[in-house]
């Protein structure tokens, strides 16, 4: 494949997952089923392992790190450290070697994507068979070593890795998306799935909320305790305290919204949830925390 039409199966393989992925994390599913190039199927990854190049590109397309899970035998040992890179904010992350043989050919595609400074897409865990994308990523030092590669990321495609400045603003943004991604696949796994208010079963439709915002330090964790899975519309409702959950998990509406009359899917999906209780997970630890749910409630009987 010339450079060009590598570059161009790349930008494409850039939009395919951009679209399908919408906010939301991919499923593995996803990036097995890979993207239409030319009429051509290009997978999106190596099920097997975690560098993919595939045949038909010069460069690699995609490296892939996996959730930290307890007790799993993996093939990388970078999976914890990945992650608690990412969440302090760190302009570079490693990433391990496949195997100590830097002439693998998996790290060959490493080191040839370092010296062409090729962008690829890097598929970050963050639930057991779930990722978030992050594009474009650079491998900006090739440490063999220590059997690694250090990874930046970047905003725009260019002719060379990013400045410190840009990855300590690209980096900045990935962290808040693993926030977001990995509290949302807790939160929705905790509730199988559904708005815990309706019982919406399609998570495509579901936000994870905060009980109390993130910028809290005090009660803002990222945990299941301080979440709820509600659809778009009752997310909304929610944040503007024009719905409330008390201490008991009783749901109360607020006078303003119950005046408004505008159809049978306001009256059921909104006045319908006066006097329900909310749906709760099935494991103790996970249900909603009454103190978070407490001080929130104020927020609430202030504004109805």
């Amino acid at each position: 494949m010339s450079d060009t039409r590598d570059t161009a199966a790349r930008l494409a393989a850039a939009e395919h997952v951009r679209r399908i992925s919408v906010g939301d994390a991919l499923s593995s599913e996803q990036l097995a089923a890979g993207f239409a190039f030319e009429g051509e199927r290009v997978p999106l990854i190596n099920p097997q392992r975690g560098i993919f190049k595939p045949k038909s590109m010069e460069h690699l397309l995609s490296v892939r790190t996996v959730f930290p899970s307890r007790g799993r035998k993996v093939w990388y040992d970078d999976q914890r450290i990945v992650h608690a890179q990412v969440t302090q904010g760190q302009e570079l992350i490693d990433y391990a070697f496949m195997g100590d043989n830097p002439d693998a050919a998996d790290n060959r595609w490493l080191k040839q994507a370092h010296d062409a400074q090729v962008p690829f897409l890097y598929f970050l865990g963050v639930a057991p068979g779930r990722y978030t994308p992050i594009w474009p990523t650079y491998v900006a030092d090739w440490v063999p070593g220590d059997l690694k590669v250090r990874l930046a990321f970047g905003q725009s495609v260019q002719d060379a890795i990013p400045d410190a400045p840009e990855r300590r603003y690209a980096s900045r943004l990935v962290q808040q998306r693993l926030h977001q991604a990995t509290f949302r696949e807790a939160v929705l796994t905790a509730y199988g799935g559904r708005c815990a208010l309706t019982g919406l079963p399609e998570p495509r439709l579901i936000d994870a909320a905060h009980i109390i915002v993130d910028r809290d330090e005090d009660l803002g964790q990222p945990v299941v305790p301080n979440g709820l899975p509600l659809s778009k519309i009752h997310h909304a409702a929610f944040d503007a305290n024009l719905i409330g959950i008390d201490p008991d998990y009783n749901i109360h509406v607020s006078e303003g919204l119950l005046s408004i009359n505008d159809g049978p899917m306001f009256e059921h999906g909104v006045k319908g949830l006066v006097g329900r209780k909310l749906r709760l997970p099935v494991r103790p630890s996970d249900h909603p925390d009454r103190d978070r749910l407490a001080r929130r409630f104020e927020s609430f009987l202030r504004v109805a």
